[in-house]
């Protein structure tokens, strides 16, 4: 097997364990590249079927073309797409800066979903290489009671051995793609040709590297008009991937508090 084809079989794997030894799961489906490759994924673990509902936590705030794409791929991928709203920023913790509050309605949206279904496995799309916090995750985390992340209490994962059983009222965090890099996730999505929203693209100079909410992401620099471009400019490229992010430009410990109460 090519790195791809090792990187896609580890993946295939995570999912059929978090499907075998949990007993209520779903997909975080944010619409980006990383969860559009989870669902791909998903689709061949389960032979071309998520036996499992997609859950987008919906801010309200996101683009239109990740709408668009969202209710058109949606339909076609046969998905039971759960859309759930998030509350008001006013229900958000008022001590956070503007754009981790902004984010945050998420994590409070999210731990409403969990309230209403009951899910002991949430399965999302992050990567080690994304961000330092996202770094310390497991591929199978474990969330406390309230949603929250304790990273100095994370169990080993030797040889593929995964702890699956969150304590009572708990869920564990599934990350099928943690050990993958923004490299490997353009050239799979090349390889196997899963739709892309258009924003990825350069338009006038500029493109989006990592989309979130309309209001708090920005595009970069950059000229790359298609995958292959992509793929050249990120073996030179020395900018970060959320450089774009306001969030990642804002107090050092933000990201991590939102991680630590339940952020993705």
């Amino acid at each position: 097997m090519d790195h791809l084809d090792q990187l896609e079989a580890q993946s295939i794997y995570i999912f059929r364990e978090a499907f075998g030894r949990l007993k209520k799961i779903a997909l975080l489906w944010s619409l980006g590249k990383d969860s559009n490759v989870m669902i791909w994924l998903a689709r061949k673990a389960f032979f071309g079927r998520l036996p499992f509902p997609a859950l987008h936590v919906d801010t309200g705030k996101k683009f239109p073309e990740m709408y668009r794409f969202r209710d058109h791929y949606g339909k076609e991928w046969d998905l039971d797409l759960r859309v759930e709203p998030c509350p008001p920023i006013d229900a958000v913790d008022p001590t956070l800066p503007p754009a981790a509050r902004s984010a945050a309605r998420k994590t409070e949206g999210l731990k409403m979903a969990l309230g209403k279904y009951g899910f002991d496995g949430l399965i999302a799309g992050i990567r080690r290489d994304e961000e330092a916090t996202r770094a310390k995750e497991r591929v199978f985390s474990p969330r406390g009671l309230e949603g929250n992340w304790d990273v100095r209490d994370q169990p080993p994962e030797f040889w593929d051995h995964f702890n699956a059983s969150p304590p009572q009222g708990a869920h564990l965090r599934i990350h099928p793609i943690l050990h993958w890099t923004e490299a490997d996730i353009w050239a799979y999505t090349k390889r196997e040709n899963i739709p892309i929203i258009p924003l990825y693209l350069s338009q006038n100079g500029k493109r989006y590297r990592s989309l979130g909410d309309q209001d708090i992401t920005n595009p970069v620099n950059s000229t790359a008009s298609s995958i292959d471009e992509i793929l050249a400019e990120l073996e030179q490229t020395k900018v970060p991937e959320r450089a774009g992010r306001a969030l990642d430009h804002e107090t050092e410990d933000a990201f991590e508090r939102l991680r630590v109460a339940g952020y993705l």
